[in-house]
């Protein structure tokens, strides 16, 4: 498969953003990302961030920013248009994934939202985290909620999806690939509660969950780190150069292949 280029979730930097979203920005940039998915804009307006974003030679690849839910979906819109995306987020807590019952639910809601968007031109994807990857009456709650919900992207986060090594993250992003334009790659000990680690560095198989994406489909690689066991801007880079340096990746600053 051709590499995609490579895009970093900014809720890995939410700290050093609320002193400086600017720096941040700019040592994105410098690390080579080609592209950043805000998670909130630190007091800047959208138009203003995408400004930001484009001087250091990156795009906004998606955005977590506006979480779409059925009251804001013209502020999701608007902000959209601000960051010139059509990609746009939403995602549900422990309890919107807790029984058949309330997947049903969430899935409706889910339904509406995208139909809403879809006619604005976006394209509404779910975000996961390990819950959905839970035994829900003999089957995993991600798997019901993508029945009732066929239409709506998802941006697989293959970490989470592990559900702390229970799930096979390959096997989801195979299974789910003509529907995923994005995937979250992050690393670690697949222990619940211990921090993660630079890309390639820790237990899960990212050479298998890449190459088990549709290349047809899938536009981005996205690094995230939720909490880091080393310092986050260092983590950062390494998870560039290890997804660069392998081909898993494409980035702007180049990498010798490893």
């Amino acid at each position: 498969m051709a590499a995609k280029p490579i895009s970093l979730q900014l809720y890995t930097l939410r700290e050093a953003s609320k002193k400086s979203f600017p720096d941040v920005i700019r040592a994105v940039g410098a690390m080579g990302y080609t592209g950043v998915e805000p998670a909130g804009f630190y007091g800047l307006k959208p138009r203003e961030v995408r400004r930001l974003v484009e001087d250091q030679g990156m795009t906004i690849s998606s955005s977590h920013g506006p979480w779409a839910s059925p009251d804001n979906l013209q502020e999701v819109i608007d902000t959209a248009g601000e960051l010139g995306i059509t990609l746009v987020a939403s995602g549900f807590g422990k309890d919107q994934f807790a029984t058949a019952a309330v997947i049903r639910q969430t899935a409706e809601t889910v339904n509406r939202m995208e139909q809403r968007l879809r006619a604005a031109g976006l394209t509404l994807f779910l975000h996961n985290h390990w819950w959905e990857f839970q035994m829900v009456d003999g089957r995993l709650g991600y798997d019901l909620f993508t029945e009732l919900a066929p239409t709506v992207s998802l941006e697989i986060d293959t970490y989470w999806a592990a559900n702390f090594g229970a799930v096979d993250p390959a096997a989801v992003v195979r299974k789910y690939a003509k529907r995923a334009p994005l995937l979250h790659i992050k690393d670690g000990p697949l222990v619940r509660e211990k921090p993660m680690v630079a890309v390639g560095a820790g237990k899960v198989d990212v050479k298998g969950v890449i190459a088990a994406a549709d290349p047809s489909v899938l536009q981005w690689i996205v690094v995230e780190m939720d909490e880091c066991a080393t310092d986050m801007q260092q983590a950062i880079r390494e998870s560039y150069d290890w997804l660069v340096g392998n081909g898993l990746a494409t980035g702007r600053r180049a990498v010798p292949a490893r």
